[in-house]
């Protein structure tokens, strides 16, 4: 099978290439990315030269790129590829728009002309938009996003639908909860904590940090799209979701006490705009229909993960260099009062 794998040298793109070529060695994998802010090669470095792996610089946007990309057997499309930070959407929605629809359009238009055998379209949980105390979001809850990110995933699901019932492209949709993990870009909550406590800076939680959020170890989510690939339905969606509800306040405890820092550095800093109370995923469809299980216990994963950043320390230096410190101290030095 010859699968792309669109944004893959993101951080949940590049944790399921390596997923992907650890599982079928005979799968040729390619990875297709722009090489944003958020994509890194360098995450590559273990299997790049494995000869089932390849990497083309493709923008998806760009029709002429996507149809030189399928001028080769295409047997399966996992699609990725996304602007996906909410913060960064919320100060250029139009970014969103670009890549995360017009984007998907394209892709799914080359898919169509040249069949194709599967369409995974990989969504957020976000597109449910928020949750009171109680609840969880289903796969038939209704689409209700409330940040310019999130509704350009909306978007983007809908176009995945529209495909599949007006031309019967063989397609599936998963909507993940928050994911962490090994790679994940420092401008996410996560790894943000952990590396600013590592070097005793503030670190800036937004609102009364109360916020919930259903954690998912990118491993876990993996498998689950390894298994709709595979597996799943045409046409269906299916949540995938690791059934660990935690405030956002917890997390940023959890990580201090993890790497012995003082709870001092927690800097409650002002609201981000249309911040959504609470997420929560009921996967039961993923684990009654394909057999779905997450390996990651909460306290497991964010030790691992931790203990990651501990021990590649020269892989988060380069990343945090250049436009993302430029970013952050846009999106937090006002807040916290000073620069960082």
């Amino acid at each position: 099978m010859r699968i792309v794998v669109t944004g893959g040298a993101g951080f949940i793109g590049s944790n399921f290439i390596q997923y992907m070529s650890r599982k079928y060695p005979d799968y040729e994998l390619v990875n297709v990315d722009s090489l944003t802010y958020a994509g890194n090669l360098e995450n590559f470095k273990d299997i790049d030269s494995l000869a089932n792996y390849s990497f083309i610089k493709v923008d998806i946007t760009d029709s002429e790129q996507v149809s030189q990309l399928f001028s080769q057997r295409v047997d399966a499309i996992v699609h990725f590829a996304a602007e996906s930070h909410v913060d960064r959407s919320i100060l250029d929605p139009g970014a969103f728009l670009k890549t995360n629809v017009m984007g998907t359009q394209v892709l799914l238009e080359a898919a169509r002309q040249h069949g194709v055998g599967k369409f995974v379209h990989v969504s957020t949980d976000e597109v449910y938009g928020s949750l009171g105390d109680t609840g969880t979001f289903s796969e038939n809850s209704p689409l209700a996003s409330n940040s310019p990110y999130s509704a350009s995933k909306a978007s983007s699901d809908l176009l995945v639908r529209a495909y599949h019932e007006t031309y019967g492209l063989p397609v599936n949709i998963t909507r993940c909860s928050n994911n962490y993990g090994p790679y994940q870009f420092p401008e996410k909550l996560i790894p943000l904590m952990i590396l600013n406590a590592l070097e005793g800076q503030p670190l800036p939680v937004y609102g009364d940090g109360l916020n919930v959020r259903d954690w998912l170890h990118v491993e876990d989510h993996c498998a689950g799209i390894d298994l709709v690939l595979h597996q799943g339905r045409d046409g269906e969606v299916y949540n995938i979701g690791g059934n660990n509800e935690r405030t956002n306040i917890e997390i940023v405890k959890t990580i201090l006490n993890y790497l012995n820092k003082p709870e001092s550095l927690i800097r409650f800093v002002e609201d981000r705009l249309g911040h959504d109370k609470r997420y929560a995923i009921d996967a039961t469809k993923l684990r009654s229909e394909l057999g779905w299980e997450p390996q990651y216990s909460f306290d497991t994963g964010i030790a691992q993960t931790i203990q990651w950043y501990l021990d590649n320390r020269s892989w988060w230096e380069r990343v945090r260099s250049g436009d993302y410190r430029e970013y952050y101290e846009k999106q937090y030095s006002s807040r916290l009062g000073d620069r960082l």
